[in-house]
């Protein structure tokens, strides 16, 4: 700021004694002393102040942008979500359409029997109801 060397400050310092006088020159370096010390905290505090808005707004873009991140994941799962519940709706019409097709030969090569239940033309994935006779436990022991 200021370019002030040691032999200045002597000669300010020799120019005050002269002026001020011997009486009233520590009264006056003190309160220059204290009025220098203000000006140091005002400037400190007006910094800081700066220093905490270059902060928030910083703080302010990194949120904007991990916000327009999360949206960006939300959209493709959601995108992703969306496309196999379609590759599975499309699997369940191929499964369907196959059990149909060869639920129609057995038909038509078997005759009816009235004693079991109707057949879906779905897949068996062995997920039947268990009779009485298998939902009974063994006696424990």
């Amino acid at each position: 700021m200021f370019d002030v060397g040691f032999s200045e400050l002597i000669v300010i310092a020799l120019v005050a004694l002269i002026v001020i006088g011997p009486e009233r020159l520590p009264r006056v370096a003190r309160t220059v002393g204290a009025l220098l010390g203000r000006a140091q905290r005002y400037v400190n505090d007006v910094k800081a102040d700066i220093q905490r808005e270059v902060d928030l707004e910083e703080l302010k873009n990194l949120k904007s942008t991990f916000e327009d991140a999360a949206k960006s994941v939300e959209q493709s799962v959601t995108q992703m979500g969306q496309e196999l519940d379609a590759a599975g709706e499309s699997l369940n019409r191929s499964v369907a359409g196959i059990a149909e097709a060869t639920a129609e030969p057995v038909a038509a090569a078997a005759p009816a029997a009235d004693d079991g239940p109707a057949v879906s033309p779905q897949l068996d994935l062995g997920l039947e109801a268990k009779s009485a006779h298998d939902t009974q436990a063994a006696p424990k022991g």
